[in-house]
């Protein structure tokens, strides 16, 4: 199936899994009390808005009630209200502009930014007691719950992809008494409904990344680190390799590194664009019209993209930046996920550890258990083990570009190795043939090969040490004869590698 899961042709076609979670969500309102509190989870690209549209067009006809929609930005009350108009429901955007409902103007529904509709109540424009279902766009965010209380006699259903709060001290299941799991990715991906993605990470060292008050990682410590010129560079390298004349976004922490990535690609004759959340409305427009049109384009965004904005023909996405929110790692890579006829697959690079973070983004994910243990799925996901602590320091990682593994769990390699009876040794042997692998993926002969292992002499003597570790009560003569083994046996291993393939290429 090659239609855009967002965009049926028509009001009245929805797809089947569409039609069956709308089926889900009214038996679940129907068997429940008038105030009960639904939250429904769908992957970015399922076609939330399609789905809410549906239920608020059967729920005027069936209830004969105001259904009123929240959404938490000015984009997407225009892309709701946009949707809602297709489906042929008589509505009202309450904005800024609207400072009171004439009595004699009927509608049956309304759009609405959360701070603008708490000052219309406060002012007593509109009657929260006569409305009967409350709809949630992007439920995760916090900004909701001060109005929900407000709605006593109305259903609400929050929609959301990531069923996890942006603060963990004020968890979902506080504020929804129930979770309606829709589609998953895997199946959406199946069915034809979205790309398919190929996924290549770099190991980025994320050291000197601080947090903020909100748990996220700062934009100043990510505008030091990712406009370092090591970055910029495995940047470059990276979408040459992986995403060279794609249509391309780019998302980073802080718009000093945006502007940084911009100038870079703009110099070496790539097509690109920078935009933020401080982009003029019509400089934004234009932006975003070039992007669709231009073919290549690589667009360099920072906290502006992530919700509300919709261009199919993205075939590739970097992450340029780290992130500890669960939600924007599904939404920056959702930019890519849309299905076309010509597009079946889309690329994302990941160069903030995101996937060791939070896992594929098309893996599969308990979203009950997410729902009703947070603080649980939180914990495990921040807490670290040594291996996940240590990182290669980024100019040591930029004389590595053409090798995508640069880690190696040595724990979790010596565990292995128990669990399936063998000798412990073979995992130093492990290590040492990726560490000569990476010297000469990164060399043009064996002198360059040789000099970049001098390099790793740290990386090795950390992971000897962890080796050691695992081995319990070893002497430290033995740690230091196992560290001059390893870097003896590094060297023999680059020169018969390098040797091996010289024989095997072509003579000119």
């Amino acid at each position: 199936m090659n239609s855009n899961a967002n965009q049926p042709s028509k009001k009245t076609q929805l797809y089947k899994y569409q039609e069956n979670d709308i089926n889900k969500l009214f038996a679940k309102m129907e068997d429940n009390p008038k105030n009960h509190r639904l939250l429904y989870q769908l992957p970015t690209g399922g076609g939330k808005t399609v789905i809410f549209s549906e239920i608020t067009s059967r729920y005027i006809k069936k209830y004969n009630q105001k259904v009123i929609v929240l959404t938490h930005r000015i984009e997407l009350c225009k892309q709701t209200s946009a949707t809602l108009k297709s489906f042929g429901i008589h509505h009202k955007v309450i904005d800024s502009s609207v400072k009171k409902l004439v009595r004699k103007e009927v509608y049956s529904c309304y759009v609405a930014m959360v701070e603008t509709l708490k000052n219309r109540i406060k002012d007593g424009f509109l009657n929260p007691e006569q409305i009967g279902l409350v709809i949630i766009d992007e439920a995760h965010h916090n900004s909701f719950h001060k109005l929900l209380s407000k709605f006593s006699n109305a259903t609400i259903i929050g929609v959301t992809a990531t069923p996890f709060s942006s603060d963990i001290n004020l968890p979902m299941r506080k504020h929804y008494d129930e979770l309606v799991i829709g589609e998953n990715i895997v199946s959406l991906i199946d069915q034809g409904f979205l790309a398919k993605p190929k996924s290549y990470r770099y190991d980025v060292e994320l050291n000197t990344l601080q947090t903020g008050i909100h748990g996220d990682f700062t934009v100043s410590t990510s505008d030091e680190l990712y406009s370092s010129p090591a970055m910029l560079d495995l940047l470059v390298h990276a979408y040459r390799t992986h995403a060279k004349n794609k249509k391309t976004l780019i998302f980073n922490n802080g718009i000093f590194t945006s502007r940084k990535v911009c100038q870079i690609f703009n110099d070496l004759g790539y097509p690109a664009k920078h935009l933020d959340n401080k982009t003029p409305p019509a400089e934004r427009a234009e932006i975003l019209k070039w992007l669709k049109k231009t073919k290549g384009a690589i667009l360099s965004s920072v906290s502006i993209l992530t919700t509300g904005f919709d261009e199919p023909t993205v075939q590739a996405v970097i992450l340029n930046r780290a992130t500890t929110s669960l939600t924007l790692y599904h939404q920056m890579i959702g930019r890519g996920s849309r299905r076309l006829p010509q597009k079946k697959t889309f690329s994302i690079i990941d160069l903030g550890n995101n996937m060791d973070r939070f896992g594929e983004w098309n893996a599969p994910v308990d979203w009950q258990y997410v729902f009703e243990n947070p603080e649980q799925y939180y914990e495990n996901k921040n807490t670290q083990t040594d291996y996940e602590s240590h990182q290669m320091p980024s100019a040591l990682r930029s004389m590595f570009p053409n090798s995508l593994e640069i880690s190696f769990d040595v724990q979790a390699a010596h565990q292995e190795a128990i669990d399936k009876q063998l000798k412990p040794k073979v995992v130093i042997r492990d290590s040492i043939r990726q560490h000569a692998l990476m010297c000469v993926d990164n060399s043009d002969n064996i002198t360059a090969a040789l000099a970049l292992a001098q390099e790793l002499d740290k990386e090795i003597d950390w992971r000897v040490k962890q080796y050691a570790k695992c081995l319990g009560n070893v002497t430290k003569n033995y740690t230091e004869w196992l560290r001059s083994d390893y870097k003896n046996k590094l060297k023999i291993l680059i020169q018969k590698i390098m040797q091996r393939r010289a024989l095997l290429q072509p003579a000119v």
